[in-house]
């Protein structure tokens, strides 16, 4: 049994014994930051971290951090290691599908073409020891505008990519791992409940095809009321997909979960695990405001000889790097930047910095601004971690999952 169906069944055996219902957190590993807090908070928590892992994140071209999956699993290494954290931890692709990688839909790749991009991130991903592949198929870019993709398309694209997976896999020598599908995005199409079951059933009977009855999802993505701008979770809407696939031995996952107003409702409706992501780029951004703001009392009380210009800089390489125009809403469009209200200026910057972390400019700024509040007997990494761990330990205790490891030891 893969590493994260063996999680799942040790949390339902706690709830037949407990009446504890559990969710599994997941964070998106946007920063080094993220990624040490991630290890810090489940450590604390003695409790599992799961890494939804975006192909824009990390993937064969390195990705905005930097890192191949090779690179990743080994900073994740390092990084567990170093605060020795030595419970489970899942590390898992997260939207892996045609166009969900920014260039591909940039330089317009053809299906081809981009169902191939997607396969080679799969190899990359499962020699580097990933545990979990989210084989997302949900769009398609050259469909006309405002029409959704068939789910029928959906599904045969899913077992497409699910028995290339599975053929490398075996080929390789290596161990089962786990697979997440659908999406919660309109896009996708499976927010309506009977194309949901279109897709359930059109699935079981394509894999069965190729051949791979043993093989299903433990996840089924759901639209369960949280989106990009939105945070009120439906117990209901859970509930209801979450008996339509427990048949099936999956878990509802919900995405878009950051600063949701209602986590403690994630566990009792039976969400098998929940995706958070920008929400920590945020509290990173937060985190370095206020150090900067710090340092210019320093400087001017004449401690410190140069400014860092932290925020400055960070503002810049998100401008620099166009990614902020992805998610300008309808009325935004065409829309410079400066000429948007300044409440989504901020967010947009803020939002977007996830892209622009590893630049060189932003590197050498965030080390200045470190270095300027050393002198003054500040750890400020400290800082900024503590302030995405103060968010982090929300979900582990909403989510039940606080001394869990205690049940893992075998995992």
């Amino acid at each position: 049994m893969a590493k994260t169906e063996n999680i799942l069944r040790v949390m339902e055996e706690l709830k037949q014994t407990t009446g504890v219902p559990r969710t599994l957190f997941a964070a998106c590993p946007n920063s080094l930051s993220v990624i040490k807090a991630s290890f810090r908070a489940a450590k604390r928590n003695n409790a599992p971290i799961y890494f939804a892992t975006t192909l824009n994140q990390v993937d064969t071209d390195g990705g905005y951090t930097g890192m191949t999956p090779a690179e990743f699993t080994k900073v994740l290494a390092r990084e567990a290691a170093a605060v020795h954290y030595t419970g489970p931890y899942v590390v898992a692709i997260d939207h892996g599908g045609p166009w969900l990688k920014d260039i591909q839909t940039q330089q317009r790749w053809d299906t081809q073409r981009a169902m191939q991009g997607v396969k080679e991130s799969y190899e990359a991903a499962i020699l580097a020891g990933y545990d979990l592949i989210h084989v997302d198929p949900t769009v398609d870019i050259f469909l006309p505008k405002g029409e959704i993709i068939d789910i029928h398309v959906v599904a045969q694209r899913t077992v497409e990519l699910i028995l290339h997976a599975e053929n490398f896999r075996k080929a390789n020598g290596i161990a089962p791992i786990s697979y997440e599908v659908g999406t919660e995005e309109v896009h996708g199409g499976l927010a309506d409940p009977t194309t949901f079951d279109t897709f359930l059933s059109d699935l079981k009977e394509g894999l069965k095809n190729v051949g791979l009855e043993d093989v299903w999802p433990c996840f089924i993505v759901g639209k369960v009321g949280t989106d990009l701008h939105t945070t009120l979770f439906d117990p209901e809407v859970a509930r209801d997909l979450t008996a339509k696939v427990r048949p099936y031995g999956s878990y509802i996952k919900g995405h878009y979960s950051d600063d949701v107003d209602n986590p403690q409702d994630y566990p009792t409706s039976g969400m098998g695990a929940a995706n958070v992501g920008p929400e920590f780029t945020m509290n990173e951004f937060d985190a370095l405001a206020e150090l900067e703001a710090e340092e210019k009392k320093q400087f001017e009380a004449g401690r410190i000889p140069q400014l860092s210009n932290m925020g400055k800089v960070l503002w810049q390489k998100v401008y620099e790097s166009g990614r902020w125009k992805k998610w300008l809403q309808p009325d935004e469009q065409g829309k410079d930047l400066a000429e948007v209200s300044e409440e989504r200026q901020q967010w947009l910057v803020k939002t977007g910095c996830r892209y622009i972390w590893q630049a060189p400019e932003v590197l050498v700024a965030r080390q200045k601004l470190y270095d300027n509040l050393a002198y003054v007997g500040i750890d400020a990494e400290d800082v900024v971690l503590m302030r995405i761990e103060h968010n982090m330990d929300k979900y582990y205790y909403a989510f039940n999952i606080v001394n869990l490891n205690d049940h893992l030891k075998n995992i």
